[in-house]
């Protein structure tokens, strides 16, 4: 499982992938060898692709809150998968085949995962690109730029979802990559089907899931009106009691509070400790130790915000906190110098392929096909016109839309696209061998090679530079996760053309959620999206802060303080020992050992310690656990977290609706510092 700031947070367990050998192409489940009227007719169902769609909906508004609070996302595959079994294999019993009943199987099990992870999966730019446009003023608002923000998402999803097909030959057939989350999903569908232990492990596991996911919905809701259930103020009565002023200012002007902040809990139990340590250490340096120490000393205005008087502990160790996390994930995917090489030479070979095709004098078969493969039929494989097609006619609307819409020229739409579908391969190199999927470093590649490019005015180079970051970003990670559900699908011996269509009903719903949740989210909290740096937010908005100086920096329109200059030129050098030294020096079985160095920068930019300490609180609870009682935690830990993490998503979108209705939201002043329920927490 890896953890990157603007990346995914995947579910891997090592141990998930013990039972698939690399050569694993398909295992029919006993449940087919026993009953062989179970064999599967249907892979593709519309219950299948509804009910994982809805599954990637949850999924996505816990994305969206993560995103915008920590700039991390997580993979909605084991998720979909233990979900779409609990809910349709006893559906598939209980009702009528003319009702949506019928026997529910793996391989149609892997086309609602599909649909989860697709619906799912594109809220990265919600939470990153996109408000960093609005931070900068090149937008007006989310709800009256909703056409907009529609037609955008639907270039990233479709031209994603099209040119994942030709991306699969490389990496899943000829390759056969690892691709370990992908691999471990395989496994875990193939051991819920194959035995009644299998089902009732699966329902256990949904039981639980469905327990925390009940228990986060409550009490953050609770939390709404008893600040209690929200945060709790230890150290300022500490120090009130003891009279020890330095301790309450620790809490009311650091922040260094207690949250019940149920999502980030989940968060720590599934991630590393290397991760979650290092992102406390990145917490408590610049806000914890050395930043009281400057105020103290009057080098440092203020603890947070933004003003013209002078630095504030935020404004001075943001830039080294963005260079730690560029610089770092830069040289997470260049350590990897062969496996990037042979990503961007394939990509060559694979766009001559295509050309060669489409140009050549003879008139193509119709049912011929580039990802063909001996696993499969022909009839189950994507036509090569389809995808072609789709590819095409994706990429003629993406111009039209960014030329219409974002003032960019063709041929920068152009570049921004076959830049997209080049880093597609680097993405995958990477996604497949480690299970990074590295969309902040591909997206800061695309604002690399835009930033000399001409505009007619700041304000479009600002845009163009954001937009083609966009496009390639999520382009290439709605790529990646499809690509990975075509793993699991191979593994599965799931029809891949069965898995396009599932991820393409899903796309409509991914569509539709993450622009309806970015609106709902900016509207009730205006911090996300305003330009006044200085207003209290509920949100680190730690990618979206990452993105906008970047773009200001590469577009001139930034400069950074000499003292915070010589600190980032600092970073920058850590960002790349750190990685280089873990890859070239350390021997593999220590690398889960070995502290990230991407997330101490986001702990730079970060500022809410809440975030952090609960992730402690997490990963100490989860190896207390995993101490006590071994099986269990093995059995359902990835459960209980992915209920915590859902189960906030959900009821932040309650009470977002519960704030833009204007339903007061302290009722109490209980553990609040100035006992002012209207000033709570």
């Amino acid at each position: 499982m890896a953890t990157h700031y603007d990346e995914k947070v995947e579910e891997y367990d090592p141990s998930l992938t013990e039972d698939i050998s690399d050569d694993h192409k398909q295992v029919i489940p006993e449940e087919e060898v026993s009953h062989p009227e179970h064999f599967e007719e249907h892979q593709f169902t519309w219950r299948s692709a509804i009910v994982g769609s809805l599954l990637g909906c949850v999924i996505a508004a816990s994305n969206t809150y993560l995103g915008l609070k920590i700039g991390w996302t997580f993979g909605a595959s084991l998720f979909g998968a233990i979900f779409s079994f609990a809910i349709l294999k006893p559906l598939s019993r209980a009702l009528p085949p003319r009702w949506g009943g019928g026997y529910f199987g793996p391989k149609e099990n892997c086309s609602a995962q599909s649909a989860a992870t697709t619906a799912g999966g594109l809220s990265a730019g919600f939470v990153a690109g996109i408000p960093a446009m609005y931070k900068l003023g090149l937008m007006t608002t989310p709800e009256q730029d909703a056409g907009t923000l529609v037609v955008w998402t639907m270039c990233a999803a479709f031209y994603g979802l099209f040119f994942a097909v030709p991306l699969r030959q490389h990496f899943v057939v000829n390759q056969d990559l690892v691709f370990p989350t992908p691999r471990a999903t395989a496994n875990t569908i193939m051991s819920l089907h194959n035995s009644v232990d299998g089902e009732g492990q699966a329902m256990a596991k949904a039981k639980w899931m469905g327990i925390w996911f009940a228990i986060s919905f409550f009490w953050v809701l609770i939390a709404y009106w008893v600040p209690f259930f929200d945060t709790i103020h230890i150290l300022w009565w500490i120090g009130h009691d003891a009279n020890y002023p330095a301790m309450m200012n620790a809490d009311a002007g650091w922040s260094w509070s207690f949250t019940w902040d149920m999502p980030f809990f989940g968060a720590g139990l599934m991630t590393p400790g290397s991760t979650v340590w290092a992102f406390f250490i990145g917490e408590l340096i610049p806000f914890g130790i050395a930043g009281p120490i400057l105020v103290s000393k009057g080098f440092l205005i203020k603890a947070y915000g933004f003003t013209p008087k002078g630095p504030t502990a935020q404004s001075f160790f943001l830039w080294p906190g963005i260079a730690l996390m560029v610089f770092a994930s830069f040289t997470e995917v260049l350590v990897r110098y062969k496996s990037l090489w042979n990503g961007v030479k394939q990509a060559g070979v694979e766009m001559k392929k295509i050309y060669r095709k489409v140009f050549r004098k003879s008139s193509p078969d119709a049912s011929e096909d580039i990802v063909a493969d001996d696993q499969y039929n022909t009839d189950e494989l994507v036509p090569m016109t389809w995808w072609m097609g789709g590819t095409l006619l994706s990429s003629i609307m993406t111009c039209a839309v960014m030329g219409k819409l974002f003032g960019m020229a063709v041929y920068q739409t152009i570049l921004a696209i076959v830049l997209a579908f080049i880093l597609s391969f680097v993405g995958l190199q990477a996604a497949g061998e480690t299970d990074i999927n590295p969309t902040g470093a591909i997206g800061k590649v695309t604002q690399l090679i835009f930033a000399p490019i001409p505009a007619g005015n700041m304000y479009q180079l600002q845009k163009n530079n954001l937009s083609a970051g966009n496009i390639s970003a999520s382009a290439a990670s709605q790529a990646v996760d499809m690509v990975g559900d075509l793993k699991t699908g191979q593994l599965v011996g799931a029809s891949p053309r069965s898995q396009f269509y599932a991820q393409l009903v899903a796309s409509f719903f991914a569509i539709g959620i993450s622009v309806g949740l970015f609106i709902l989210f900016a509207k009730a909290y205006p911090c996300v999206i305003s330009q006044n740096d200085d207003e209290k937010c509920q949100f680190g908005l730690v990618a979206v802060t990452a993105w906008k100086n970047v773009t200001l920096l590469l577009t001139g329109g930034e400069s950074i303080p000499k003292e915070s200059l010589i600190l980032t030129g600092v970073c920058a050098g850590l960002g790349i020992i750190f990685p280089a030294v873990k890859f070239f020096f350390l021997p593999e079985k220590y690398h889960r050992f070995w502290p990230s160095i991407s997330a101490v920068g986001v702990g730079f930019i970060n500022t809410g310690p809440e975030v952090p300490i609960a992730m402690v609180i997490g990963w100490t609870a989860g190896k207390i656990w995993k101490r006590i009682r071994r099986t269990d935690y093995d059995n359902f830990m990835y459960a209980v977290a992915g209920g915590m993490i859902a189960g906030q998503g959900i009821s932040a979108i309650l009470k977002a609706v519960l704030t833009i209705g204007g339903v007061p939201q302290w009722s109490t002043a209980i553990s609040c510092i100035d006992q002012d329920a209207a000033n709570c927490p």
